[in-house]
């Protein structure tokens, strides 16, 4: 049953640009920041002083009182991202259909505020201190069970996690539960809620963080610029709601567009820094173009995973060349991470929403910060300002520790 057509109905998401779809995506196309100060924890004694946070969300028209002392923001985003996504879709879901209703949210690391407060009153007060709610705050399940729980959806639901990849591969092993015949409609995304000082000091450690713009945050994240000094860690969460074709054109759903292909591959290289050849992600380019049946020619857009890091950025620069030729510079390339930082588990999840609004509006996000042409990076990565492009075809890659590659692609709906 795997030619079963899925469509992309709902769409939610919570970050630092805006607590829903709208407002996001319009400070996503005035290519506004939402990179600032850390104001979560004091990080004066660290390298990195600057991210991407969820400022000013409440999360009580999603969660009673009790649930959100229960729960780790991680899962409060995806709560709250879950049912804006099944609100914008028109979806209602009854006892009989619900066995065929399923939720996939990735998340790289899970529960980090709880990880952390729980740690800290172990080594302050006690093993009988630690709260009885610790382990189902923190596990990277959990997002997924309380949405599933949340919206009496009873059909696949299980977490992934794959670092940075958690929230693509997500949502396509959601796109393969419809179409090998599972279930009618699954909710799928991710979550993050990792800047936390715990969290953030791993990376500071790691020198992966942007050290050089601490007293201009808005320029720390620079994909494919010259001046590129490591990533910018955020916050968030994005959900989509997937369905059959069927399925949604039974009960007249507004389609946004269509989810054609997925695909997966590791470098089995090396647990952080990508394999140099990138043999892993051009076979993922390659295996997404013919799974989906999809010339070359056809792919209008890349909304890329372009962590504004060296390796990062220079691996998927060499990727696309080698995969679309001469049609790379055909292609309108853009980081929405230039202006939202890096959501780790939750970045392919927020960057699928944000290339589901391009098909739809024909507007293409900018590439911020894009000062200083790097010349191993030479191709159009929408530097600066949003362009207007009738979009047919557009490709969302994401890349992860320990070598995890995934790649969506979406297609106008006819």
């Amino acid at each position: 049953m795997n030619d079963r057509r899925v469509v992309i109905t709902g769409l939610g998401t919570v970050n630092a640009l805006g607590h829903n779809v709208e407002a996001f995506w319009s400070a996503l196309i005035a290519g506004r920041s939402g990179i600032r100060t850390v104001s979560h924890f004091d990080a004066s004694d660290l390298p990195c002083k600057v991210a991407s946070e969820v400022i000013g969300f409440d999360p009580s028209p999603y969660m009673d009182a009790k649930e959100i002392n229960r729960t780790d923001p991680y899962i409060q985003y995806a709560v709250a991202a879950a049912k804006m996504a099944v609100k914008d879709a028109n979806l209602s879901i009854s006892d009989a259909e619900s066995e065929r209703c399923g939720v996939l949210i990735g998340t790289g690391i899970g529960g980090m505020q709880n990880i952390q407060e729980q740690s800290f009153k172990l080594f302050s007060k006690g093993p009988r201190y630690i709260s009885p709610f610790m382990i189902p705050s923190i596990i990277c399940n959990m997002a997924s069970g309380t949405v599933a729980i949340a919206l009496g959806m009873r059909g696949p639901s299980f977490g992934i996690v794959s670092a940075c990849s958690s929230g693509s591969h997500a949502i396509g092993e959601a796109y393969r539960c419809l179409q090998c015949g599972d279930a009618d409609v699954m909710v799928a995304g991710g979550a993050e809620a990792a800047v936390q000082i715990l969290a953030f000091s791993g990376f500071c450690s790691m020198k992966a963080l942007s050290t050089h713009f601490n007293d201009c945050p808005e320029k720390a994240s620079r994909p494919f610029d010259a001046q590129r000094d490591g990533f910018v860690m955020g916050e968030g969460a994005g959900i989509l709601v997937l369905e059959t074709l069927e399925h949604a054109q039974k009960r007249g759903a507004h389609i946004y567009c269509e989810l054609a292909g997925y695909a997966a591959s590791c470098d089995a290289f090396h647990i952080t820094r990508p394999e140099p050849s990138g043999r892993a992600l051009i076979s993922c380019f390659r295996a997404l173009l013919e799974k989906s049946k999809t010339p070359i020619d056809a792919v209008d857009y890349i909304n890329a995973h372009g962590t504004s890091t060296h390796y990062n950025d220079l691996l998927e620069t060499q990727a696309i060349k080698a995969v679309f030729g001469e049609h790379a510079k055909a292609l309108n390339i853009s980081s929405i991470k230039s202006m939202l930082g890096h959501l780790l588990g939750a970045a392919g999840a927020v960057e699928a929403v944000a290339t589901v609004k391009t098909l739809e509006t024909g507007t293409i996000p900018p590439t911020i910060n894009y000062e200083h042409p790097d010349p191993e990076c030479d191709l159009n990565y929408t530097p600066n300002k949003a362009v207007e492009r009738n979009v047919e075809v557009a490709i969302s890659d994401n890349l992860g520790f320990g070598g995890q590659n995934s790649a969506l692609l979406f297609r106008k709906f006819h």
